[in-house]
């Protein structure tokens, strides 16, 4: 019976995950800021079948490895379906991770623990998010889990030398998804403390020689990048496959963190990112924090390590300028593993049933206050959603977050203060699944720029073509025919000023595309045609008949904004 009580459970628990996470797979498109930069290079990648190089347009893309892109690019290669591709490797990560932070738990303390720690991290508001948009992070968060979770195993259960080479091959493939992956071997400070002051159980094996090959996996996880693309980067006659190699190797990694020249937030930005974007798990915080002294002070490794890591974590990224709360998230997994231990017997207490009970309230009513105030009245942000946005029509909006309302009171009502985890819970889950199947559907028109483009292909019809100026990623991945761009790092000045000699060939039959802060004095507006609105930004139509005979436009720096959602 209790075998069949903790395999219930235990499906459960991941029938639940993949619900959460899943829901929505397939139903949409990638949406700014970088989902449509990454796609739009793996699928580069795929058209090409250059996978060495990742390009975005005609330009050599040199701001992230290709890591994470050759997982796109591989998926579609699988499915032959971009809407499922370009999310399947954020999905299949979180999965993962969840897996490697249940597996922990059940290892170092018991398969409740386990579970506890996954349902911790699964209803993160910060990891749900996040899992659930296809960017780079997850996959690293992945790679960076999988590192402590095998270094973990060695150090507090081993010798396991096996594990050990896992955690430094793992941080190896999540260097070369993003440049931070390898710190995941800060892992090995505390351990190193612990051996220093005699913990039981504690990093011994740090003392063995074979521990020397670890770095030497770290290499050779890292060369299976790094190695053709320096060669092949060498050996080119363009020289700029050098300078692509030099900015991917020096200034994206080690030199963004020196200079950190994006995102300026105080020293203290991170904290406020735990206690707020770290909810519901952090609501227990109170409890926890005297709990892990004490068990700190028997010299507990099991505490230490984690939790000296994530204080690591968040130390290294608070010390240069530039901060986002995506930097910090490798932490998240090793915090709710800390925390799991704790939960069993926090979760019986009176004060936080009663916060738990009281965010599922807060959440509930603060989508169906702000459900009712766009069904009833005019708010600003509907007027926003409708004008900017451009959606045709708000109200679809409304009855969602009316919805997610209605599963949040009957999670309420269901369990009540009897059970106020499991209403916290249902409500969380209910949201999550309700924007997946129905969010998607919403907000994909316009957020993707496919009602945009789709709007430009009919307005040109087929024998015509369209030129991009001032663009971004979204339009040239959404546009359903061959299209001409003009740079796009280069000044929207220059890139218009190419246009115009590209329209000037054919001028019966070529068309600009022009994003409204490029359209400059050389353009009769008046001649020209409003293309539509997609991501706040305003597009116009640009025949040659509007653009003024002999006008030279004026350099003008790139837009420096991002986009939003």
């Amino acid at each position: 019976m209790l075998k069949t009580t903790a395999s219930r459970e235990t499906w459960l628990f991941w029938i639940l995950a993949v619900m959460v996470l899943g829901a929505g797979l397939g139903l949409r498109d990638p949406w700014p800021a970088d989902e449509p930069r990454f796609a739009l290079v793996a699928k580069h990648m795929v058209e090409s079948g250059d996978w060495l190089f990742p390009h975005r347009g005609t330009e050599l893309y040199s701001d992230k490895p290709p890591t994470f892109m050759w997982l796109q690019a591989g998926a579609y290669t699988i499915f032959h379906n971009w809407r499922v591709a370009f999310l399947l490797p954020s999905l299949l990560a979180a999965l993962g991770t969840l897996w490697c932070v249940v597996d922990l738990g059940r290892r170092l303390w018991t398969r409740r623990v386990g579970l506890y720690a996954g349902y911790a991290l699964l209803f993160t508001l910060h990891f749900t998010y996040q899992a659930k948009k296809a960017q780079i992070d997850p996959v690293l968060l992945f790679w960076v889990t999988l590192a402590n979770y095998g270094l973990l195993r060695h150090l507090l259960r081993g010798p396991d030398w096996k594990m050990w080479a896992l955690g430094w091959f793992a941080a190896g493939i999540g260097t070369i998804t993003k440049g931070v992956g390898a710190l995941a071997l800060m892992m090995c400070v505390p351990a190193a403390f612990a051996v220093w002051r005699d913990w039981p159980r504690a990093g011994l094996h740090l003392r063995d020689w074979r521990a020397l090959l670890g770095p030497v996996v770290l290499v050779l996880a890292a060369c299976l990048w790094l190695v053709p693309m320096v060669t092949a980067a060498l050996g080119h006659a363009d020289p700029a496959y050098r300078a692509y190699m030099d900015d991917i190797l020096f200034r994206q990694t080690a030199g963004r963190y020196a200079k950190s020249w994006d995102h300026h937030q105080p020293a203290w930005y991170h904290l406020g990112v735990m206690l707020s974007m770290w909810l519901p798990p952090m609501l227990a915080l109170p409890w926890a924090l005297p709990a892990w002294k004490r068990r700190l002070q028997r010299r507990d490794a099991r505490y230490l390590l984690p939790l000296a890591w994530w204080a690591l974590i968040v130390l290294f990224f608070s010390i240069p300028a530039g901060k986002r709360d995506v930097y910090i998230l490798p932490a998240l997994p090793m915090a709710c593993l800390a925390l799991a231990p704790l939960l069993p017997g926090i979760v019986r207490m009176r004060w936080p049933r009663r916060l738990a009970l009281a965010f599922a309230a807060a959440l509930t009513l603060l989508a169906l206050g702000a459900g009712l105030a766009m069904v009833l009245g005019n708010p600003g942000f509907e007027r926003t959603l409708v004008e900017e946005r451009g959606f045709g029509n708000a109200a679809p909006f409304a009855w969602l977050l009316l919805a997610i309302a209605g599963c949040g009171a009957g999670s309420l009502l269901l369990f009540g203060r009897r059970q106020p985890i499991h209403a916290l819970l249902g409500t969380l889950a209910s949201a999550w699944v309700l924007y997946g199947l129905v969010g998607y559907a919403l907000l994909n028109p316009s957020s993707s720029a496919r009602d945009l483009m789709a709007r430009v292909d009919r307005t040109l019809g087929p024998r015509n073509e369209l030129g991009l100026v001032a663009w971004k990623e979204q339009n040239l991945l959404m546009s359903p025919r061959p299209t001409t761009t003009f740079g796009f790092v280069v000044p929207w000045g220059e890139q218009l000023k190419r246009g115009m000699a590209w329209q000037r060939l054919a001028p019966e039959r070529r068309w600009l595309l022009v994003q409204d802060p490029a359209l400059s004095d050389c353009i009769d507006r008046d001649k020209a045609m409003v293309a539509g609105r997609s991501n706040r930004r305003l597009w116009w139509l640009v025949p040659a008949t509007a653009v003024i005979a002999g006008c030279v436009p004026s350099g003008g720096a790139l837009d420096q904004g991002t986009d939003a959602n």
